[in-house]
């Protein structure tokens, strides 16, 4: 009996837990980060609707906060002739292959309590992370072509 206990505890540990890799890598993201750049895969001029919420041309040089302990996190647009202001979220990371590190990150945007209108997020591929850096990928299809949309950040 006590090994079945012991088991049942181990078990619910681990899968409550998450693994090292996703732990260190939300000990990573957690802070400030500005997203420098946004870049495509194909040369054009393109009218792209991140987030759903706003332009290329508003998300460059905005501000990210992620707080991991609760997986909640705030950026915040103020370019002229954006709708500048904060915009809130939750956000996961799920891990995808610990042999490449590579991971799907999800966002949900949220109003300032957590609470989603449409319950509906976005998952985007986080292809690179360190101490200074981090890159978000996101594939879709254009003229039944993928086309890729990277997102650059920078530690502030």
């Amino acid at each position: 009996m006590k090994r079945l206990i012991l088991l049942f505890v181990a078990a619910t540990m681990m899968a409550c837990g998450g693994s090292k890799t996703v732990r260190v890598s939300k000990k990573v993201i957690k802070g400030n980060w500005n997203l420098s750049t946004i870049t495509y895969s194909k040369a054009g001029t393109y009218d792209v609707t991140l987030l759903n919420d706003a332009a290329k041309s508003c998300f460059e040089g905005s501000t990210w906060q992620f707080i991991p302990n609760n997986n909640t996190g705030v950026y915040t647009i103020e370019k002229y002739a954006c709708e500048a202001g904060d915009r809130h979220f939750i956000f996961t990371i799920d891990e995808v292959d610990p042999a490449t590190g590579l991971y799907d990150f999800l966002l949900k945007p949220t109003d300032e309590k957590g609470k989603s209108e449409t319950n509906k997020g976005f998952r985007l591929s986080l292809t690179s992370l360190s101490d200074t850096q981090m890159q978000w990928q996101q594939t879709v299809i254009v003229d039944n072509q993928p086309f890729t949309i990277s997102m650059n950040f920078n530690k502030l």
